[in-house]
C-alpha cells in the first residue's frame, strides 16, 4: 500500500478522534507520519526549564505539596518561534504513567524507576521516606483521564483510566490565554495513547508554552475558579456554600421519561381468592425463594398479577389503563431515593435550616453533608475552605451517583484531587465519618468499621405507608480503623462480596445485638433503632411530599423494596452520643444471603406486599412519632 492510502486509511480511523479533538486538519499529515515512525521531536522546538524560587518562599512547589506552582516550564526554544499554520508543528508526547487510582501506590512502590521518574516530574526529593505520600499528593496537577467505552465491557472495565504524560507534556503550565493545546489521542493501529501538543496562535522565540487546563468550561462559568484549584489558587472562604433545591426539570435530566396514573392511586385491595397469585419474577433468587402456595411462578409476563422487574419500568399510566389489577415492584420516579445526588436533596427537606454557623454541620443530623460536584462545585470549594479555615475535618468521600459496590469512589481531604475526579464522570461528595462507631472483632485484637443494612417494603405513598424487616444485615471491614491509608480498601470499606481472597465476616443481627451489648452497654440497641425508623420514615415522607418527577409518585398498583445502607457516629468527642446516618438507598438489592439465613424471607415480604398480611414477628411498621 501506498503512502497516500495508508495516510487515507489513517484519516478514515482516526477521523471521529481528531475531530472531536478539534485538531487542526492541516496537522493531520504530520501527525500520521510522526504516529507511523514514533518520532519524537518536540526537543528540536522546545525546551525544558527548571523554574527557580526562593528556598523560603511562600508555596515553593519543592517544599509544599499542595503547592500550585509549576516545577517546570515547556518555552519555544527555536530561534524563529513556532506558527500555528506550519504544518510540521505538532509533537507527539509519551505518557510516562498510566494507572488506575485503587493500584497507583502499589505500582510506585513496586518499581522503583517510576517512582524516580513520577519524583522529578512532580519535585519531590528522591531522599525522602515518605516520597511516594507526597507524589501522590501532588499527583493532581499533572493526571489526566480517559475511560474505555467499549460495549460488553464490565463497570469494572470501564474504570477510568489515568495517566501522568512525559516530562515534556507534564511541563506545559495553565494559562487562561493559552498558546497551545495537548490532547489525548489513541492509536489504533497499535492500540497506543499518546497525547498530541500542537499551537493555536503564533509563538516567538522564549516564550512558555501553556494550555487552558479546563478547556471545557466558559471563562465566566462559576465552577471554573474551583477546577483551577490544582494550578491556581483561589480563597472561596466568603461565598456562599448553602445549597437550593433545583428546578423539576434537574430531576428529569438524564432519565428516560416516565408516565404514572393520575387517577385511582389509593392502593389495590388484598385479593380474596383461593387461586394463588401469579408470579413473574426476574430475579433468580425470588424464583428460589418464593416456595408458598399463595404464590405461583409463572414465564409469561401477560398471565402473572405480580410482576418482579429487576430492569426499570417506566409506563405506569399505561400498566393503570390496560392491566388495573397487576402488581409491579417499583413506584414512578423511585430513583429520587435510590441515585445518590438525588437522595441528598430530598433528605434535605427535613432540614429547616441548612447549617449550625459554629459546627458547620448540616442538616437533618441523619444525613451526610453531601455536594453534587458537577452542580455545586463552587459551593463545594467554599464549604471544604470554610472547615479548613476552623481547623475542622476535611476528609470526603467521592461517589459516582450511579454505581454501586465501591466502584470509581475514592477517600481523601486534598481538595485538589476531589475537584479533578468529576473529569470521569458525576460525582458527588460526601463528608467522610472521620468518628464511626466501630465494633470489635476479637480475631483481628482491634475495632473495625461496620454499616448496616436494613430492607425496606413501600406499600403505599399517599398515603405513607412503608416497613422494614426486622432482620437487619451487618457488613464488616477487615482492617482495624484509623483516619489514614486510605487506599487500604479493608479498612475503609464494608462491601467485601466483590473483593478477590476478602474475607467476609458473618454475623446475624442477633448475635450482633447480644455483641453490642457486651461493647456498648450505655448505649442502647432498641433506642438506636428507633432513631434508625424514624430516620428512614423521614427520608420517605420527604420523597413523598413533593409532586412527581421531584418526588415519588401515588401508583394502586406499586409495591417496592429497598435496602437502606447505614452507620452510626460519635456526635461528641466523648464518645457518648451516637447518631445513625443514611448513606444510600439501593433499588433491587442482593438479598442472596437473606434468604440464607431466613428461608421464608420473600415469602413474608410477598404476604406482606400483595396480601396485606402484617406479620409483627418479621415487620415493623414506619411512624413518624417514636412509639413501635
Amino acid at each position: 500500500m501506498d503512502g497516500i492510502n495508508k495516510y487515507n486509511e489513517f484519516v478514515a480511523l482516526h477521523k471521529p478522534q481528531l475531530e472531536s479533538s478539534s485538531i487542526p486538519m492541516h496537522f493531520w499529515p504530520a501527525l500520521y507520519r510522526k504516529l507511523a515512525a514514533d518520532t519524537f521531536d518536540a526537543g528540536e522546538a522546545l525546551q525544558l526549564m527548571l523554574i527557580d524560587y526562593d528556598e523560603d518562599e511562600e508555596q515553593n512547589p519543592a517544599e509544599d505539596d499542595d503547592s500550585p506552582n509549576p516545577v517546570f516550564a515547556l518555552g519555544v526554544a527555536r530561534d524563529q518561534g513556532i506558527r500555528a499554520s506550519d504544518p510540521q508543528a505538532i509533537y507527539l508526547v509519551d505518557h510516562a504513567w498510566t494507572f488506575r487510582l485503587n493500584s497507583a501506590r502499589q505500582q510506585l512502590q513496586q518499581y522503583p524507576h517510576l517512582a524516580e521518574r513520577l519524583s522529578a516530574i512532580t519535585g519531590v526529593d528522591l531522599e525522602l521516606e515518605d516520597r511516594i505520600d507526597k507524589i501522590l499528593r501532588r499527583l493532581w496537577k499533572y493526571c489526566h483521564a480517559y475511560s474505555i467505552g467499549s460495549a460488553g465491557l464490565s463497570d469494572e472495565e470501564r474504570q477510568p483510566i489515568w495517566y501522568v504524560m512525559d516530562e515534556v507534556g507534564s511541563a506545559v503550565n495553565h494559562s487562561d490565554d493559552p498558546n497551545f493545546r495537548l490532547v489525548p489521542l489513541l492509536y489504533l493501529n497499535t492500540q497506543t495513547t499518546y497525547s498530541v501538543l500542537f499551537p493555536i496562535r503564533d509563538c516567538e522565540a522564549g516564550e512558555q508554552v501553556t494550555r487552558d487546563m479546563v478547556e471545557y468550561v466558559a471563562k465566566e462559568a462559576p465552577q471554573r475558579t474551583a477546577l483551577l484549584l490544582p494550578w491556581r489558587d483561589a480563597d472561596l472562604t466568603g461565598e456562599s456554600f448553602l445549597q437550593v433545591e433545583p428546578r423539576a426539570d434537574y430531576f428529569t435530566s438524564g432519565h428516560i421519561a416516565e408516565t404514572y396514573p393520575k387517577e385511582n392511586t389509593d392502593p389495590l385491595p388484598s385479593r380474596s381468592r383461593c387461586d394463588p397469585l401469579k408470579v413473574y419474577a426476574e430475579y433468580e433468587v425470588v424464583r428460589q425463594h418464593l416456595t408458598s402456595p399463595e404464590f405461583l411462578l409463572v414465564s409469561d409476563e401477560q398471565e402473572a398479577d405480580v410482576l418482579w422487574l429487576t430492569h426499570h419500568f417506566k409506563t405506569f399510566e399505561e400498566l393503570a389503563d390496560q392491566s388495573p389489577g397487576k402488581f409491579i415492584n417499583q413506584f414512578p420516579f423511585e430513583y429520587v431515593i435510590t441515585i445518590k445526588d438525588l437522595l441528598s436533596i430530598v433528605g434535605r427537606r427535613a432540614a429547616k435550616e441548612h447549617h449550625n454557623g459554629l459546627t458547620l454541620d448540616t442538616y437533618p443530623d441523619w444525613l451526610p453533608t453531601t455536594y453534587n460536584l458537577s452542580t455545586e462545585l463552587r459551593e463545594f470549594a467554599a464549604y471544604y475552605q470554610t472547615r479548613a479555615a476552623k481547623g475542622l475535618d476535611n476528609h470526603w468521600i467521592i461517589k459516582p451517583w450511579n454505581l454501586a459496590r465501591g466502584l470509581d469512589t475514592y477517600i481523601t481531604d486534598n481538595i485538589r484531587q476531589i475537584v479533578r475526579l468529576p473529569a470521569t464522570g458525576p460525582k458527588i461528595a460526601q463528608k467522610y465519618i472521620e468518628r464511626p462507631v466501630l465494633f470489635r472483632r476479637e480475631e483481628l485484637a482491634g475495632r473495625i468499621k461496620f454499616d448496616i443494612r436494613y430492607v425496606i417494603l413501600l406499600k403505599s405513598v399517599k398515603p405513607l405507608k412503608a416497613y422494614v424487616h426486622r432482620k437487619f444485615f451487618l457488613r464488616f471491614a477487615n482492617h482495624p480503623f484509623s483516619l489514614d491509608n486510605f487506599d487500604d480498601y479493608e479498612k475503609h470499606y464494608t462491601v467485601m462480596n466483590y473483593q478477590e481472597e476478602a474475607q467476609l465476616h458473618h454475623v446475624k443481627c442477633e448475635d450482633f445485638v447480644a455483641l453490642w451489648r457486651e461493647q456498648y452497654p450505655e448505649n442502647d440497641w432498641p433506642m438506636l433503632e428507633q432513631q434508625i425508623c424514624s430516620m428512614l420514615y423521614d427520608v420517605l415522607k420527604c420523597a413523598s411530599q413533593a409532586d412527581p418527577p421531584c418526588g415519588l409518585a401515588p401508583c394502586a398498583q406499586s409495591r417496592a423494596l429497598y435496602a437502606a445502607d447505614i452507620m452510626l457516629r460519635w456526635t461528641d468527642d466523648e464518645e457518648r452520643v451516637m447518631r445513625p446516618q443514611l448513606l444510600e438507598i439501593n433499588w433491587t438489592p442482593d438479598c442472596k444471603r437473606a434468604c440464607d439465613y431466613y428461608p421464608d424471607f420473600f415469602n413474608d415480604i410477598f404476604r406482606l406486599l400483595f396480601l396485606d398480611e402484617e406479620n409483627d414477628e418479621s415487620f415493623r411498621l414506619l411512624r413518624p412519632d417514636k412509639d413501635e
